[in-house]
């Protein structure tokens, strides 16, 4: 494979942005210029990091490399800050995450390098909050994306969010959570927003337009097992339909990502 590190000025970040990208690599079979002239258009996953991460994560704590190399699978990953993959109109100049992805990033990527913008070519995946960020891209925009995976991760019921509920990410005066709550402009916009993943999946699964979902977690997963579980069972009574991979004895961490993304991808049918 070929890992590339592309540094540059995002317009929408308001910053200096880095950005991951694996493509795959020359077969030593193939003579160069008939390969990089060849006009091929890869598939992608777009691979979100976690809370503290950055665009390194996935390549450093796990083998993608590895299982992207098998696949013949470009991957790109950006860095998010700890956004939510939310847009924080004012946060320093503005750090518009949510449609940086989608936006400016995405038209870059296909406007450069070998990759399709074919919606049945283009995944989505990440792990606990990239997690979020995946299942948030593909609720709104599922034609975008043929399937997405939530890895430690899973949408959360918003008529829950009160003072002291024991989950932090539905206390509503968890810090976290409360600054959440304020960048969407309060409680009743946060709701009617396009955070409220799981109103938007009850609104859409009869629809047949979302794109198909992989949801993971590991059983000993203090943080987040109880509310996968929780949404499990809302998608299995409201018709969701998803696939489900569970593991006794993972907790939230990089041993049962790098196990959860190789389920990924071949449920992707790369």
């Amino acid at each position: 494979m070929s890992l590339l590190t592309y540094n540059f000025e995002s317009e929408l970040l308001n910053n200096n942005h880095q950005v991951t990208i694996i493509l795959p690599d020359k077969p030593r079979s193939v003579k160069a210029e008939d390969f990089y002239r060849s006009g091929k258009k890869y598939r992608v996953l777009w691979l979100l990091h976690g809370t503290f991460g950055d665009a390194t994560d996935w390549v450093r704590k796990s083998n993608i490399e590895l299982y992207a190399c098998e696949k013949n699978l470009a991957v790109v990953m950006p860095s998010a800050l700890n956004s939510n993959y939310s847009n924080w109109d004012s946060m320093m100049m503005g750090f518009s995450m949510y449609d940086y992805l989608t936006e400016e990033l995405m038209p870059l990527v296909y406007g450069w390098l070998p990759v399709s913008a074919r919606r049945e070519d283009n995944f989505i995946a990440g792990l606990s909050m990239g997690g979020r960020g995946a299942i948030k891209y593909a609720a709104n925009h599922p034609e975008k994306f043929a399937a997405a995976a939530i890895l430690s991760a899973a949408p959360m019921d918003f008529s829950e969010i009160r003072p002291g509920h024991p989950c932090p990410l539905l206390n509503s005066e968890d810090p976290r959570l409360k600054a959440t709550i304020a960048n969407a402009g309060g409680l009743e916009a946060y709701r009617a927003s396009n955070e409220n993943v799981w109103a938007i999946l009850d609104r859409l699964a009869p629809t047949g337009t979302l794109p198909r979902l992989f949801f993971a977690c590991g059983q000993e997963d203090d943080l987040l097992y109880e509310r996968f579980s929780a949404f499990r069972r809302h998608a299995e009574e409201t018709g969701l339909e998803a696939e489900w991979f569970e593991l006794p004895g993972y907790r939230h961490e990089w041993r049962f990502w790098d196990l959860a993304i190789q389920k990924a991808i071949d449920f992707f049918g790369v």
